[in-house]
């Protein structure tokens, strides 16, 4: 089995102001053909399976090049285009090939490009021909257009937000593919579209157990693989939304009945899977109330991993304005900070204006006589065997509050974006951290409770208050009934 597989993936919050240039993919990983690491990395699940296959099954595996960027705005066209250039340029010097392995986020957006996962994958199969099977692993927080759709064969997304399942997806992946490619199975897809916009964390009830309920679906009557696209929310592209994929051995009707069936039953839940978010206020009441343990408040409308600047004040002022103590919050993208924090040398203190850089939902810098804690240079932290560079990295002491400032925007993910600088969670009250769900697989076991907060930010969790311009209408919650 002759494979090619490569990797492209960022996540455009189409909102944001921060450009996603040829740096953001090469700060975060940028591997040419041979380099990739001897480890998974967040989007090269399908390499990882490939290499497993080359050691156990005899396939020559051919790398291209594997890169991701940390979520920003819009991808500037000039660097897309040579990324994808690079990729297929390289898929032709390996032709002919048996099978294609692809590593995508599915939510990329670039400049005169609204899919350009959807690009890509239609420039693939101009090269390899109808007859090569052409598998896909993407992110749930994807837009699953028509046109990927029609150029890929069979895709697959991630089942658990956090995603903790990259590799078992990629391993699904290279199974179905290479069962199409021996002619074993013929898979095809079905899609319904929820006509809603939403979030489904599976680290709790109700979507902890549809998730179970569809992984104990596959595998039977004829079910390859069942995805939720749970959607991107801050991308304001025509197809962006939740829509349920199933794929089936050659069984069409059964798979789009399924599909449906599926998808209305995730409408239903659509009040219930959301967490219940909290005032700023409120959630600081019920930490503060709490005797037993340690409290994880998240902050997901200051979440990088959505494309968030990372340095919004507005939970820290509160915390400060009421006196609390014996807390954490993290991280903060200030590379000036962090920069006059090295300078100044640890134990120094020192009056620091810090965060509330960016932009208006950034709220206004925090001007405060901080000690300097602990610096460690180019902190790397660990998520699911994956490795995350914060850049240097600084532990600051301000009134009884320790703060993580970095200067990579990076969001919290890894408990030890605290540990690694110093910082005892053991002996905090509460914890702050920028991030949506993805610090649940770290953070849920050491907490006592988990709060979510709904904070002023880049990011709103109250759909509604984006200004959406360009997506498909009717879609709940900015249309009470989208099926009316």
């Amino acid at each position: 089995m002759r494979c090619f597989t490569a990797a492209l993936a960022t996540e455009t919050n189409t909102f944001s102001p921060i450009a996603t240039s040829r740096k953001t993919f090469e700060d975060r990983f940028y591997y040419p053909p041979g380099t990739h690491p001897d480890r998974p990395t967040g989007v090269t699940g399908p390499l990882w399976a490939a290499r497993k296959r080359a050691q156990t099954e005899g396939w020559t595996v051919i790398e291209g090049t594997c890169t991701s960027a940390q979520p920003s705005g819009t991808t500037v066209r000039r660097v897309y285009e040579e990324l994808r250039d690079e990729i297929l340029e390289q898929l032709k010097e390996a032709m002919p090939v048996d099978i294609v392995l692809m590593g995508l986020h599915g939510a990329m957006v670039a400049d005169g490009y609204d899919d350009c996962e959807g690009d890509i994958l239609a420039r693939i199969r101009q090269i390899v021909g109808p007859d090569v099977p052409v598998g896909v692993e993407l992110d749930p927080h994807c837009h699953l257009t028509k046109q990927r759709l029609a150029a890929a064969d069979v895709i697959i997304c991630f089942k658990e937000f956090p995603h903790t399942d990259f590799v078992a997806r990629g391993e699904e992946l290279a199974d179905i593919v290479e069962a199409m490619a021996r002619k074993r199975v013929k898979p095809v897809m079905s899609v319904f579209d929820c006509r809603m916009i939403n979030s489904f964390p599976t680290s709790r009830q109700p979507m902890r157990g549809f998730v179970d309920k569809i992984m104990g679906m596959e595998g039977k009557d004829g079910i390859l693989s069942i995805s939720v696209a749970h959607c991107f929310p801050y991308a304001d592209v025509p197809e962006m939304g939740t829509k349920v994929l199933v794929v089936t051995d050659d069984r069409k009707e059964f798979g789009d009945a399924l599909a449906e069936k599926l998808g209305r039953e995730l409408w239903d839940l659509r009040e219930a899977v959301r967490p219940e978010f909290l005032s700023i206020d409120a959630a600081l009441d019920r930490a503060s109330a709490r005797n037993d343990g340690l409290v994880v408040l998240a902050d997901p409308a200051d979440n990088a991993g959505g494309g968030a600047p990372s340095d919004s004040t507005f939970v820290l002022k509160r915390m400060l304005e009421r006196g609390i103590r014996d807390a954490a919050i993290g991280g903060f993208w200030d590379p000036v900070a962090v920069k006059l924090c090295f300078d100044a040398g640890e134990g120094a203190r020192f009056n620091l204006r810090f965060g509330g850089k960016v932009g208006p939902a950034s709220g206004t810098p925090i001007d405060a006589t901080v000690t300097v804690t602990k610096l460690v240079p180019d902190l790397r932290t660990t998520y699911q065997g994956t490795v995350s560079r914060m850049g240097d990295a600084a532990a600051i002491a301000v009134d009884g509050i320790q703060v993580v400032l970095i200067a990579n925007r990076q969001q919290a993910k890894s408990v030890d974006l605290f540990t690694g600088l110093g910082i005892d969670l053991a002996q905090k009250r509460m914890v702050v951290v920028k991030s949506t769900n993805h610090f649940f697989a770290e953070f849920g076991p050491i907490a006592a409770e988990v709060l979510y907060i709904d904070a002023p930010g880049a990011i709103p969790r109250d759909f509604t208050k984006i200004p959406y311009t360009r997506i498909q209408r009717p879609k709940w919650p900015l249309d009470a009934d989208p099926w009316g």
